[in-house]
């Protein structure tokens, strides 16, 4: 985690999105077993962000973020390319209906 600290401070993320995407890495790894990321690939992620959208019911929201913290593991830690994570089921946003300004 200080190697995926230290990539995000030169990258000038923000301390919060580092904590959140350190937040994510961990939770994906303990969700595998403790496994290291390099031994695991696309079918590994597909599994977890179904684990998110399917058991935890989280928003598409944070889907997205835990998708977007991987990606930055595998593409700027790792120096592995992730690939085609294939389809998974997506969080599903709430639809939002139109404001009506009526009288």
């Amino acid at each position: 985690m200080d190697r995926v600290k230290a990539v995000m401070r030169v990258k000038r993320y923000s301390p919060r999105t580092e904590k959140t995407y350190c937040y994510w890495i961990r939770y994906f790894i303990r969700y595998h077993g403790v496994r290291h990321p390099a031994s695991m690939g696309p079918s590994e992620v597909q599994a977890f962000l179904e684990h998110l959208a399917g058991e935890l019911y989280v928003a598409a929201a944070t889907q997205n973020q835990a998708l977007n913290a991987l990606v930055f593991l595998y593409r700027h830690i790792l120096d592995m390319q992730l690939g085609d994570i294939g389809t998974f089921s997506r969080a599903k946003r709430p639809r939002r209906l139109p404001v009506v300004l009526s009288h």
